[in-house]
C-alpha cells in the first residue's frame, strides 16, 4: 500500500504535464477500433460457447475442461473491450445531455426490450418459467425478468445503460483533465480492483472506495489508450509476449485454483480483476498498433457485422441455447476445434436473422438494434 501512495505521490508532482484532450480520431483511429469491435463480439460468442464445458469441471475430462478453459481464457477481454471502444469513441466528444441520453438510449431499449420478451417466450416454453391463470401474476412475472434480466448475457445491456448515464460527466472529467491526472484516477481504481479481489481484500481499510469501482474505469482506460501518444519505435514483440503471458496466467491460474476445491473457480475471469484489466489492456494496445491491410471485401462485411453488433450479441445466446441440446461444442468432435466451429456457425446464424429482421418495413431497426 506504501509504494502505491509514494507512486500516486510522484505521480501528482510531475511538472508540465501536457493535457490529454485529444483531436477527433481518424479514419485510421476508427479503422482498428472497427476491427477491435467484430474480434470482440466474436470472442463473446466463443467465450458463451464454450462455458457449458467450463462449468463441467466434475464430469468432463481434463483434457476437454482445458480446452474450454483455454477459450475462457483467450477471450475474457471482450467485455472490458468493448467498454474501452465506447470511450475511445463517445468520451472526447461534448454532447447536450439530453441529446446524448434520447440518442444511445433508444438505439439500445427497443432491440433489448424486444429480445428480453423473445427470451421470456422461450422460457415460457422450455418450462423454465411458468404462467399461471393470474394475469396480474403473470405481469409481475414479465416484470420481474425485465428487472433482473431475461436471460445470461443481458446484465451487459444494464451495465451499458448506467455507463450512458455517466458518459457526458466522465467526458468532461477527460476532457478538462490533464494527463497526470486521468493516470491518477487509472491508478486508483486499479489499486481499489486488486485489493477488494478475494484474499486481498482482508488487507484494504474499511475506505469507502465505491468511487472508484466498475465498469467506468475501463471508459476512462479506453479512452486514455486510444489518444495516447505512442513512441516512434513501437514494441510489438513486447506487447505479444505480455498477451500470451497474461493468456497462459489466467488459463493455468483457473485450472488450478479450481483443482484446489473441486468447484469451478471464476477468480481469474473477473472482468474486474486485476488480471483481466491487463490482459485488455494488451488486447487494446495490440490491435491500435498492429498494422494490416485488409482487402475490400472484408472491410465492408466487418463493416456490415460492426452495423449490427448489438442485435448479434442480443440473440446469439438463442441460438447457443438450441444449438446446445445436442452440446456440439464438445461432443461434435475434439472441443479445440468444435468451440470455436460452433461459435462459427451460431455467428453467421445470429448475423444472417438480424439482417433479415432489420429489412422488415418501418420496426426493423428496432428489433435489430
Amino acid at each position: 500500500m506504501d509504494d502505491v501512495l509514494l507512486f500516486l505521490s510522484k505521480l501528482l508532482t510531475l511538472e508540465n504535464a501536457q493535457t490529454a484532450t485529444p483531436e477527433i480520431p481518424g479514419p485510421q483511429t476508427i479503422d482498428w477500433i472497427n476491427n477491435l469491435k467484430v474480434i470482440s463480439l466474436f470472442a463473446v460468442i466463443v467465450l458463451h460457447t464454450a462455458s457449458l464445458l467450463l462449468m463441467d469441471f466434475k464430469n468432463a475430462t481434463l483434457s476437454d475442461w482445458f480446452a474450454a478453459d483455454l477459450y475462457n481464457a483467450l477471450t475474457r477481454f471482450a467485455v472490458p473491450v468493448f467498454v474501452m471502444i465506447t470511450g475511445a469513441l463517445l468520451l472526447h466528444r461534448e454532447y447536450e445531455i439530453g441529446d446524448f441520453l434520447k440518442r444511445r438510449l433508444s438505439r439500445i431499449i427497443w432491440p433489448f426490450l424486444f429480445w428480453s420478451l423473445v427470451y421470456i417466450g422461450y422460457s415460457l416454453y422450455d418450462e423454465e418459467i411458468v404462467f399461471t391463470s393470474d394475469v396480474w401474476k403473470n405481469v409481475l412475472l414479465v416484470l420481474h425478468q425485465l428487472k433482473y434480466g431475461a436471460y445470461y448475457h443481458l446484465w451487459y445491456v444494464y451495465m451499458l445503460i448506467g455507463l450512458y448515464f455517466i458518459i457526458p460527466v466522465v467526458g468532461r472529467f477527460v476532457r478538462a483533465a490533464t494527463e497526470r491526472e486521468i493516470l491518477y484516477f487509472l491508478v486508483v481504481w486499479f489499486a481499489v480492483i486488486s485489493f477488494t479481489q478475494p484474499y486481498l481484500s482482508r488487507f484494504w481499510p474499511q475506505v469507502d472506495v465505491r468511487y472508484f469501482t466498475g465498469y467506468i474505469g475501463y471508459l476512462v482506460l479506453g479512452h486514455y489508450l486510444a489518444f495516447k501518444e505512442l513512441p516512434g519505435k513501437r514494441n510489438t514483440t513486447g506487447l505479444v509476449i505480455f498477451y500470451f503471458l497474461c493468456l497462459a496466467g489466467i488459463a493455468v491460474g483457473t485450472y488450478f485454483t479450481t483443482a484446489s476445491t473441486g468447484n469451478i473457480s471464476t477468480l481469474m475471469y473477473e472482468p474486474l480483476g486485476p488480471f483481466i484489466i491487463l490482459y485488455a489492456a494488451g488486447i487494446f494496445l495490440l490491435a491500435r498498433i498492429t498494422v494490416y491491410q485488409i482487402p475490400g471485401s472484408l472491410i465492408r462485411i466487418r463493416d456490415l457485422i460492426g452495423n449490427y453488433s448489438l442485435g448479434i450479441y442480443l440473440c446469439h445466446a438463442l441460438f447457443l441455447t438450441l444449438l446446445g441440446e445436442w452440446n456440439p461444442s464438445y461432443k461434435l468432435c475434439n472441443p479445440y476445434l468444435s468451440i470455436p466451429l460452433t461459435a462459427l456457425v451460431c455467428s453467421v446464424l445470429s448475423f444472417v436473422l438480424i439482417f433479415l429482421l432489420s429489412k422488415i418495413p418501418y420496426i426493423g431497426k428496432y428489433v435489430a438494434g
